[in-house]
């Protein structure tokens, strides 16, 4: 059985509180257990783990390596300057897909930056808690290739997908990522 690990950064566990016209109702459990039981129709166990520290954070990451076969990760505010999380997710040999709930390149400017999707397989964002699900397809898919630095310029939408000719954006529900 493939294993994997959800992983979230800070603030998500205030979901369902915080900023609900942005974030949505759905706690962090609901999704959690959403994304749980996603897994296991698809025969993959989902561990989940959250913490508002960023060392934490990194510990889990290295944790992964050799037990994960992929994790789906909400950075939360640390997507946008923890150089220390994706030096982490670059220092494994396990495939990251990051996600956002809302979507981050039509909010603030310094939203739209990810520090971290450089070192990820995927990036999806703008899909609320569906996009952890996505996330999951794309590890399930086989996403292995990174993204890399400057994919933004290259590739623009909600699902971005690492492929050996360089970043690709995947259509959503038929639509244009």
């Amino acid at each position: 059985m493939k294993k994997m690990l959800l992983m979230n950064g800070p603030n998500l566990n205030m979901l369902g509180v915080r900023e609900p016209d942005v974030y949505g109702r759905r706690t962090l459990a609901s999704i959690e257990a959403d994304v749980a039981s996603y897994g296991a129709q698809r025969g993959v166990q989902v561990d989940c783990f959250q913490s508002n520290h960023e060392g934490a954070l990194v510990d889990r990451l290295h944790q992964a390596h050799g037990v994960y076969d992929g994790i789906v990760y909400n950075p939360g505010a640390h997507t946008h300057y923890s150089y220390a999380l994706r030096d982490a997710v670059g220092s494994i040999d396990v495939p990251v897909a990051e996600v956002h709930i809302s979507d981050v390149d039509a909010r603030e400017p310094f939203r739209a930056v990810s520090v971290i999707a450089p070192a990820c397989v995927a990036q999806v964002k703008g899909l609320g808690a569906a996009g952890y699900r996505v996330a999951l397809d794309l590890l399930l898919e086989g996403a292995r290739d990174r993204l890399g630095e400057g994919f933004e310029r290259r590739a623009q939408g909600k699902v971005i997908v690492g492929t050996p000719e360089g970043p690709l954006v995947k259509p959503v529900d038929g639509r244009e990522g």
